[in-house]
């Protein structure tokens, strides 16, 4: 093999190995770690909050990868779950969103029906970030 033919191979397998990480790069992203129900929000590469979040609860499932916030909602009520309030909301896959929550004791532990819930500040502060860079440039990341 010559030496270009190997830099190009190995170049490709680089490239192959980050597009998970390259694919995650945005000016806003919301990564959730379900194991310590926590989301750190990453703002234009720097770290910005690190805020306790509920994920779903026993025989519920909150859906693991990535996506861009498809639309948002700031008084959504749910049309599942007997209208509960989920304000500032950030719909990323179907029926699931990141959103405020009024039962602001449950943060920390595993407790909706799948959605990840914030505090309402901390929703209002998330859902107003994606507003600002626009959805195509918010990356919900849920991990474990």
């Amino acid at each position: 093999m010559t030496l270009n033919r190997f830099y190009i191979t190995a170049l490709g397998l680089a490239m192959l190995c980050l597009l998970p990480i390259m694919g995650v790069a945005a000016p806003l992203v919301a990564k959730v770690d379900v194991s310590t129900q926590t989301m750190t929000v990453i703002h234009n590469g720097e770290v910005a909050y690190t805020w306790p979040v509920s994920t779903a609860r026993r025989g519920k499932y909150t859906p693991r990868g990535t996506w861009s916030a498809k639309w948002l909602s700031r008084h959504h009520k749910s049309s599942l779950y007997n209208n509960a309030p989920m304000p500032f909301a950030i719909f990323f896959n179907g029926n699931y969103a990141i959103h405020g929550t009024n039962q602001i004791s449950r943060l920390g532990r595993p407790a909706s029906a799948g959605c990840v819930r914030l505090h309402p500040d901390h929703a209002a502060r998330l859902f107003e970030l994606t507003r600002a860079v626009g959805k195509s440039n918010m990356r919900v990341v849920i991990e474990n």
